[in-house]
């Protein structure tokens, strides 16, 4: 889980980290450490199915980077990437959900993949243009500290996921799996996969963005 810190200065952020047992996708002990009341949950990894299970269980936007859609603009015989920041919220999204696609970058080589956005629940009650404009700003705030940007220019996704996935990638080179073997034996003869324990940060280190 990243959180930023330091509102409304959102390019500083910090993690916790945590093991769950495997394939468990829901985050069953979400807190907020400093007690205050969440501005907005952003959740990627769970698919149309889950939706109701993050509803009972988390309150969150979804994002869903796998799916198929992609858009371009048809010029004459040949057709090009839209332009950075196009947003698609009808025509093609859900007839009841509330959903958007967002291409925040520019695509560079390839295609332009967009990435599709659910909204499950809104207690700030924000205007549909005002959520996307957000969600087109926190993609340009991928940085390596606050003194240095790791991208100058719009990344796919908005940055806390990003440094979601940095934050687990990075950690997960402290599990041991020194008895994996025995441990995925167990697993399939009925009995349940222990859960790996994760090394204390140092508390220097906790509120730095060591994932990057």
């Amino acid at each position: 889980v990243v959180s930023s810190l330091e509102w409304p200065f959102v390019s500083k952020y910090r993690a916790s980290v945590c093991t769950q047992s495997p394939r468990l996708e829901m985050i069953d002990s979400l807190f907020k450490p400093q007690g205050k009341d969440d501005n907005g949950l952003i959740r990627d990894g769970v698919s149309e199915g889950q939706f109701n299970q993050v509803l009972d269980k988390e309150l969150a936007k979804i994002i869903e980077k796998n799916h198929h859609t992609r858009f371009f603009v048809p010029k004459g015989d040949d057709a090009f990437n839209v332009a950075p920041g196009t947003v698609v919220d009808s025509g093609i999204c859900h007839p009841v959900n509330y959903d958007f696609y967002m291409c925040a970058h520019a695509g560079r080589i390839g295609t332009t993949r967009p990435t599709h956005y659910h909204v499950l629940h809104d207690e700030i009650g924000f205007s549909p243009d005002d959520l996307q404009e957000l969600v087109h700003s926190l993609s340009y705030v991928y940085v390596l500290s606050t003194e240095y940007q790791r991208s100058t220019s719009a990344i796919s996704l908005v940055a806390p996921v990003y440094y979601a996935h940095l934050a687990a990638a990075q950690v997960r080179q402290f599990v041991r799996f020194d008895n994996m073997s025995s441990d995925t034996a167990s697993s399939a003869s009925g009995g349940a996969a222990p859960v790996p324990e994760l090394p204390r940060l140092h508390k220097n280190v906790r509120s730095s963005m060591f994932f990057c």
